[in-house]
């Protein structure tokens, strides 16, 4: 579904992104591990077009994207849940819902689609009529991912969906993250600095260094590899 092909990107004068290659398969729920400033997030954004590529191909289904505005990837289901939520804090929880379904034009299946996601988050549901801005930190999560959701993507990039969670609520987190991906088999591409709950879920991660790519493998092969081990799982 995703290839990336020596993608390079960066700020200014500084390239976050080396030059890295990876590849998603349709279904799949793949994690990027590595350090703060590793170049994880740049990552994410640059799929998405919120930075642009400056070098190297990005291809989504066999269409190259890396050119493209940031809403024209939405559109050929691409979305992503940045880092810090970025929820609406002045818009209730229903009306960040209706935002991610901006874009969409099928009002029975987006009334379906919000039923399935009070269904995930059962809490939101109780809080539809709430403002965003007031929900807690795991409530707001749980909002950007639901208003993600609506807008039916392919591909859900997640970054670092358990940063300032209490432990409780990162486990519901990474649960729904693969009931979502098994139930509809989105795709999933995962930035995670907790390396062990991320690929406790995956099926396949890369690990970055420094704007590349140092290591891939099953997820089971990296929990096992001594130096990932050392490095990100704090053994």
């Amino acid at each position: 579904m995703l290839k990336l092909e020596n993608v390079q990107s960066g700020y200014g004068n500084i390239l976050a992104v080396r030059g890295i290659s990876l590849e998603i398969s349709e279904g799949e729920i793949i994690t990027l591990i590595g350090a703060n400033g590793a170049g994880k997030s740049t990552t994410l954004m640059t799929i998405s077009g919120v930075v642009r590529c400056r070098a190297g191909k990005i291809s989504l289904n066999d269409e190259e994207i890396q050119d493209l505005d940031t809403d024209a990837i939405v559109k050929r289901g691409v979305c992503q849940v940045p880092e810090g939520r970025h929820i609406f804090p002045q818009l209730t929880v229903r009306e960040n819902l209706d935002m991610g379904a901006f874009l969409r034009k099928d009002t029975k299946q987006i009334k379906q689609d919000i039923d399935y996601v009070f269904s995930l988050f059962p809490i939101l549901a109780e809080r539809r009529n709430q403002d965003g801005g007031t929900l807690s930190g795991g409530e707001q999560q749980m909002l950007a991912m639901s208003r993600a959701l609506m807008a039916r993507p392919q591909l859900l990039l997640l970054d670092e969906p358990s940063m300032g969670l209490a432990p409780l609520i990162i486990k519901q987190i990474f649960e729904i993250i693969k009931k979502i991906n098994e139930e509809n088999n989105t795709t999933i591409f995962l930035v995670e600095q907790n390396a062990n709950q991320a690929l406790q879920i995956a099926h396949r991660g890369y690990v970055i260094e420094n704007g590349k790519i140092s290591l891939t493998g099953s997820a089971q092969s990296l929990l096992q590899n001594t130096a990932v081990q050392k490095a990100y799982l704090g053994i």
